[in-house]
């Protein structure tokens, strides 16, 4: 595995170059001299995350994969004394409230 290193600017005039270079292993890209990003081919990404299934993914999988997902769901009593009722505090300026 070889490791190379080149410039922003350099990656940027060739990035074809810097990814044939990724097939060997890691390319850093430097900013000022100084790392700030890895390019490393998808393998060896999905080698280095051990097989992490993103939301892309899953979401691209055949129609024949379920999966469950049910989201907690609010008591009817927290939800009113979140949201208190709206009809007293907007009332019309020139009506006079209303009995509840």
């Amino acid at each position: 595995m070889s490791v190379v290193t080149i410039s922003s600017r350099e990656f940027n005039q060739s990035a074809g170059e810097a990814k044939k270079a990724a097939l060997s292993g890691p390319v850093f890209i430097t900013d000022r001299g100084k790392p700030s990003h890895v390019l490393i081919t998808i393998e060896e990404y999905r080698r280095l995350v051990g097989g992490v299934t993103t939301l892309a993914d899953a979401l691209s999988q055949p129609e024949g994969i379920d999966i469950e997902f049910e989201p907690p769901r609010a008591a009817a009593s927290s939800a009113r004394r979140i949201f208190p009722d709206v009809r007293a505090r907007h009332q019309h300026p020139l009506r006079a409230p209303q009995s509840c």
